[in-house]
């Protein structure tokens, strides 16, 4: 017996392995493809030093761009043709529909710092009585950790969470604590319960101010870490609660649409050193309190001092430990309230641009597996690319600024080949969802059916296409910005729905402008022919950044997207009973999709 489970796990270590060689034999092959695609793109009028340096440049955005369409295509071929995609990718899973006895003691922790208490009130009340209604909440304690830093935020905080407190005792634990200090932001809050209470319980669930997640979904996760011993953190798929804000809508739907696919083709290759995202995940405290604390970074640099983004590196050092790091795509997992504007989304990606780039100090730690490795390098290329594509933009302008004409830089042929597999790369992984959606008619329905979805799909694609180089330059201009001492710290969020003035987003969003401004005014000057290209990828969306900003901002607008369908989820089509409690704003603009499409 001993000898067989024994070659069955050293199949399964095998099977892992050879998934990994596949898995980066293609990337490795698809960016040569396209890096001989850019070099002959170039080489129309002679390859130069100019032309050496936009090839290293793009070389510098392929990484992500590659990694991101294979995954898609391998979530793709799995979610369509394997019997149990759940269990292709995770095999610990398999028994979805078996009832779990949860016996692990778990404690259920939400982090918030100078949040609203009357949302996190509502949320986790809802959940709290999910657990009671489910006979398990004598398993769960629950646990608010405030790193409030203002008074009256503070003083609601405590008076709120004690009428939650009053209102379940007797029924399910609830622990509220505040820290006078925001040391070690969100990864030392989780320190502090560690120290104080990791010992009393087996599991940890981590939550964020705007988590909501239901008794099933904690069963299920929970569930599965208890019967796998060799499971060190389970991370949840977590989707958009249904939004009233015209940007949370089209950006969580764009989200929707990749996700899924994208997650499945990683967890194919990853297998046991997968991801965390720092929330709506399960974790087997014991190992993680004695393997997983970072300490800040010594010294006084502009990336010294504690990490902002500690999630990759806890998964990374859980591994380490010997313990698997898995996650699981299924979609009734969670959810979570996205930015409802686009400045609140960009204060959220410096925080995660910064704390990313801490990276650096811990991707050569001693005893790190490569897979893990690869993750940190990837996570930190992602941002990398984000200056690239806008130096390709500048430069490139410039070139063709001096050239006679388009044909004497760049190739026709070539271009148009390399211009469309970039494209279909970009669009992969939710191409994938798109084909699988309208290939079922139950998911049609879900997102309001085919008129609805097909609708929300172009909105989004234009939407995407604006919106990513906005995200770009303000990756470049604060990665700019660093040596100059330009850093964030842990705030609060702004999560309700709120009109952004044109003089707010002009103030932060006139270089966006300038910079897509001056780019489409040379091209228009000196190669108009190549102002459609050049608007459609790169300038587009820098030019129009300042009303792209206040025009997805309107409440009313919002509110005209949630009554025709654009970026309808399923959760609104038809929403979950717990969901409906919430009394969410979105929920009341339901209307029932028709039988036919």
């Amino acid at each position: 017996m001993q000898y067989a489970i024994m070659r069955t796990a050293r199949s399964a270590v095998l099977t892992v392995f050879h998934r990994r060689l596949v898995f980066f034999a293609l990337v490795a092959a698809s960016i040569a493809l396209l890096l001989v695609l850019a070099a002959l793109t170039l080489s129309a009028g002679g390859f130069g030093w100019i032309d050496g340096l936009l090839l290293v440049l793009f070389a510098l955005t392929t990484p992500w761009v590659v990694v991101g369409f294979w995954n898609a295509a391998i979530g793709f071929v799995v979610m369509r043709f394997s019997r149990d995609p759940i269990a292709t990718v995770i095999p610990q899973a398999t028994r979805r529909h078996t009832p779990q006895t949860i016996t692990l003691s778990t404690a259920l922790v939400m982090c918030v710092r100078n949040e609203a208490p009357d949302r996190v009130v509502r949320n986790l009340g809802v959940t709290m009585d999910d657990l009671v209604q489910s006979g398990s909440a004598d398993r769960f304690h629950v646990y608010v950790l405030s790193d409030t830093s203002q008074p009256e935020i503070a003083a609601a905080e405590e008076e709120a969470f004690e009428a939650l407190r009053q209102q379940w005792q007797g029924r399910i634990a609830l622990t509220y604590r505040r820290r006078d200090a925001n040391t070690g932001f969100k990864a030392g809050n989780i320190r502090d319960f560690l120290e104080r209470w990791g010992d009393d319980h087996d599991v940890m669930v981590t939550l964020d101010a705007d988590s909501f997640v239901t008794a099933q979904a904690l069963a299920r996760l929970v569930g599965v870490l208890q019967d796998t011993p060799t499971l060190g953190i389970l991370q949840g798929l977590v989707i958009g609660l249904p939004s009233t804000s015209a940007f949370a809508r089209i950006f969580q739907f764009g989200m929707r649409l990749g996700m899924r696919s994208w997650t499945i083709g990683s967890a194919w290759w990853q297998a046991d050193c997968g991801p965390y995202w720092g929330h709506n995940a399960a974790i087997r405290i014991a190992p993680f309190k004695q393997h997983c604390a970072i300490p800040a970074l010594p010294g006084s640099g502009i990336l010294r001092g504690p990490v902002l983004s500690h999630d990759q590196i806890e998964a990374a050092l859980m591994r380490r430990a010997g313990y698997e790091v898995r996650v699981l795509p299924e979609e009734d997992l969670g959810w979570e309230e996205n930015p409802p504007t686009l400045i609140e989304y960009l204060r959220r990606d410096q925080r995660w641009l910064q704390g990313t780039l801490q990276y650096v100090f811990f991707i050569c730690r001693p005893g790190l597996l490569p897979t893990s490795r690869f993750q940190l390098f990837l996570a930190m290329l992602m941002f990398v690319g984000s200056p690239a594509w806008i130096g390709l933009m500048l430069l490139g302008t410039l070139v063709l600024a001096g050239a006679s004409t388009t044909a004497h830089v760049l190739d026709p042929v070539y271009g148009t080949a390399l211009l469309a597999l970039i494209l279909f790369m970009w669009f992969s992984a939710k191409i994938a969802t798109v084909v699988d959606v309208l290939a079922r008619p139950e998911l049609r329905r879900g997102f309001g059916g085919p008129v609805r979805f097909l609708a929300s799909i172009a909105v989004e694609t234009v939407f995407f296409l604006l919106f990513s180089p906005i995200a770009w330059a303000c990756h470049t201009l604060f990665l700019a910005g660093l040596p100059f001492g330009r850093v964030v710290g842990w705030i609060g969020q702004t999560r309700d729905d709120h009109a952004i003035a044109w003089s707010v987003a002009a103030r932060q969003l006139w270089p966006h402008t300038l910079l897509g401004g001056a780019s489409l005014a040379i091209a228009a000057a000196f190669q108009p022919a190549a102002l459609p290209y050049l608007f459609v990828l790169l300038a587009g969306g820098l030019v129009l950044s300042i009303p792209i900003c206040v025009v997805t901002s309107w409440p009313w607008l919002g509110r005209l997207f949630m009554r025709i369908g654009i970026g309808r989820l399923p959760e609104e089509t038809a929403p979950p009973d717990l969901l409906k409690r919430l009394d969410l704003p979105a929920l009341s603009y339901f209307t029932p999709p028709a039988d036919r499409p």
